[in-house]
């Protein structure tokens, strides 16, 4: 199939796609809405929920019953958004690594990377240092986000240039501390319906990981 052009600036996932005979057939012009050429999930998910619903809607609550409203959401989302990409100088299509335990900082990390048009690489908080290496090198990660609780395994890794963010901890350049500063506002990248937003990799328990890339219409 014919994919729209892109926004990344780092093409390697679209790079990287299999050959257009290996792909599966996808009915694309089945009757209902029809999904436009520019489309970032992340704002879809977010913002037009805010439109939708107004920005006092329950989003998420944690473990201890706090309550992040779709407003508070987006405020975080857009902090880590301008964070990533002039502090950290993430470009759309760079891939970001994203461990920790489930909880609203995590899901508020993955929406900005998709505001900011990375890819994201969402791995399990209880994957070693080996496996960490082993989708680091297949994805060619260059940024992780990461839960300061569970950082050790990643640090282990030895990931060649990957740069690591904790979030969570009390360092100085800890990601919650450096959004902090941040505006509280962002424009979502318009990235392509096709352009790659997750790699979701297989547990390679019967050989090496095998990295499933999504697109943002997915």
């Amino acid at each position: 199939m014919e994919l729209r052009p892109s926004a990344h600036l780092d093409t390697f996932s679209r790079d990287h796609l299999p050959p257009a005979g290996q792909w599966p057939g996808l009915l694309l012009d089945l009757p209902g809405p029809r999904r436009p050429d520019r489309l970032n999930c992340g704002a879809e998910l977010l913002d037009r929920t805010v439109e939708r619903y107004g920005p006092e809607r329950a989003a998420v609550r944690d473990g201890s019953g706090a309550v992040w409203t779709y407003g508070d959401l987006r405020a975080h989302v857009d902090r880590i958004a301008h964070t990533l990409t002039t502090t950290l100088g993430v470009v759309p299509g760079n891939r970001v690594l994203l461990r920790g335990p489930t909880s609203p900082w995590l899901a508020a990390c993955w929406l900005a990377v998709m505001k900011a048009g990375a890819v994201a690489v969402t791995v399990l908080a209880a994957q070693r240092s080996r496996e960490l290496a082993t989708i680091c090198d297949i994805a060619r990660v260059g940024h992780a986000l990461c839960d300061a609780r569970c950082a050790d395994d990643l640090v282990k890794a030895g990931v060649p240039g990957l740069r690591t963010v904790t979030y969570g901890g009390d360092a100085p350049d800890d990601l919650l501390r450096l959004a902090a500063a941040a505006p509280a506002s962002y424009e979502a990248v318009p990235t392509s319906a096709d352009d790659v937003a997750l790699i979701a990799f297989t547990s390679g328990t019967t050989g090496r990981p095998k990295g499933c890339m999504h697109f943002h219409r997915d």
